[in-house]
């Protein structure tokens, strides 16, 4: 499927992740020469396949929403992603806990009606307002996500004027919840969402109530073998358009001519020539890092607002626990307390909230047989102030299991863990070169977003180009796929390479 376009423009794309991965399948399929370079021995970023022992884990994102996305990445160049990996959609997608109530929750609207009548009698009217007046706000809001924001004459479009009500507004997510649910447990089941972008849903920006919405209309997605096999399948696909990839290849510098990049040298020395530089590095770690005498100093960049960080436990076991569902969020008793914590980056929560990825139930793939994994996320403070988790790691581990043991059925956990890996926010800045330990990047505040965002073609330059959580449309796996997409259309304006878009959204959102 090589595309029939040639060029002698050579593109140098620094990171494998899912973002820099979809640019490299577009660009080599437009007739690029691509040559992507990663430090690590496997593709993917923090979208990447961690193996511990026997046992097979996603590093970061764990399902996939949005998957049209995807799809119309592979479909552009004249694919199917089915073709790459295999999807299970999940129904019911996520089991919800707290203290005294426990809902399941589905995409079949009906289903959804009924488990809410069960659960939190009474709100069963504002769920179907919600889905109906949602519909309405994504259609609007979608376009606009798709473009690029480099000039702020991009918010003069007539799709942009559709927007403004639903950007220029104080509210957070929880004050749109207001408006359709009574019960603040339950509002909770439309505003978790918020921590895809490591925010708190009382101070996210109201927009991003669309996240529950494409997830309770849509669905989600696992795939089988893990959510790494996304970032696979494109390796695979981009190479089947002529990418070369590069791991073990580690970046020291980006090579500049004044303000042009001119390629990268890498830590072994070597130097390698492009016409384009894409950087698929963390923004704030590239910035401070890679950028060869026109770096940016650390507290520039910790000026900025940064999302929470997470406490990441990755445990084999010797049984599967088949009676537990595959997505199970267990709240903190004082939910709003806990976010509170997490938002002041300095407090370290007891009362904790546990995300539990039990896919075993789902894959069987990513255990050896009557074994299985878990997936264990606890959203944290990020690193700005400095806690030391060396020293309170294994004890908040323990507190960690005994919260699950004591609200799942896994009673025995602990008896039955038999391989294990801790990643703490610590890890994440110094193992994953993530600025701060936030892992979810950039915070997705109204005045960090669209203009205000990292532009993806970097501002003061005219040939690197930004794709990742760090710039926009921002993180989260279907937008950082977009950015991929949005990246690669402007470097293609400059060099005037006609292409066609896959466009499948708007059949899927008139639904």
């Amino acid at each position: 499927m090589a595309s029939t376009q040639s060029s002698e423009k050579k593109v140098i794309i620094v990171g494998a992740g899912p973002g820099g991965l979809s640019a490299a399948l577009m660009l080599a399929h437009r007739g690029f020469q691509v040559t992507i370079v990663e430090k690590a021995d496997r593709v993917g970023g923090r979208n990447a396949e961690l193996k511990v022992g026997d046992y097979s884990f996603d590093t970061g994102p764990t399902f996939l929403h949005q998957k049209f996305t995807l799809d119309e990445i592979f479909a552009e160049t004249g694919r199917k992603s089915e073709d790459y990996m295999d999807f299970v959609k999940l129904d019911p997608m996520t089991r919800l806990t707290w203290s005294d109530v426990t809902i399941e929750t589905s995409c079949d609207e009906d289903q959804m009606v009924k488990n809410i009548a069960e659960s939190f009698p009474g709100n069963e009217d504002g769920y179907r307002r919600f889905m109906k007046d949602h519909a309405e706000k994504l259609r609007a809001v979608y376009p606009c996500l798709q473009r690029p924001y480099h000039k702020i004459s991009a918010y003069m479009s007539k799709l942009m004027l559709k927007v403004v009500p639903y950007i220029a507004t104080t509210k957070s997510v929880v004050d749109v919840l207001d408006q359709y649910f009574k019960d603040d447990r339950l509002k909770l089941a439309f505003t978790f969402q918020a921590k895809y972008l490591g925010m708190s849903p009382w101070k996210c920006p109201a927009l991003f109530s669309i996240l529950s919405y494409t997830e309770y209309k849509y669905g989600i997605y696992h795939v089988q073998g893990g959510l790494c096999k996304i970032s696979e399948g494109l390796a695979k696909a981009a190479q089947e358009e002529g990418t070369d990839i590069r791991l073990s290849s580690a970046v020291k510098q980006v090579l500049f001519e004044d303000k042009t990049a001119k390629g990268v040298i890498l830590e072994n020395g070597e130097t390698l020539e492009a016409d384009y530089v894409m950087m698929n590095a963390d923004y704030a770690h590239a910035m401070v890092n890679l950028m060869n005498g026109q770096s940016r100093p650390p507290s520039d960049l910790k000026a900025k607002k940064y999302s929470c960080s997470t406490f990441m436990l990755y445990l084999g076991l010797d049984k599967i626990y088949e009676d537990e569902p595959h997505h199970h969020i267990l709240f903190a008793d004082d939910y709003r307390q806990n976010v509170a914590e997490i938002q002041e980056e300095k407090e370290i929560s007891q009362d904790m909230s546990i995300y539990v990825r039990n896919s075993s139930v789902t894959d069987p793939h990513v255990a050896p047989e009557g074994h299985s994994q878990l997936y264990i996320l606890v959203p944290t403070i990020n690193c700005r102030h400095g806690h030391d988790w060396e020293e309170t790691k294994k004890e908040y581990r323990d507190i960690v299991l005994q919260r699950i043991e004591e609200r799942t059925g896994m009673k025995d956990l602990s008896e039955h863990i038999v391989a294990e890996r801790i990643l703490t926010p610590d890890d994440w800045r110094d193992e994953c070169d993530v600025f701060m330990g936030a892992t979810f990047n950039l915070a997705h505040t109204i005045d960090q977003m669209l203009y205000l965002r990292p532009h993806n073609i970097l501002k003061g330059y005219e040939n690197l180009f930004l794709v990742g959580g760090g710039t926009h449309p921002g993180s989260g796996l279907p937008t950082i796929l977009e950015s991929g997409r949005i990246s690669t259309n402007l470097l293609c304006d400059q060099e005037g390479i006609e292409y066609s878009r896959a466009d499948l959204a708007p059949a899927i959102l008139a639904q």
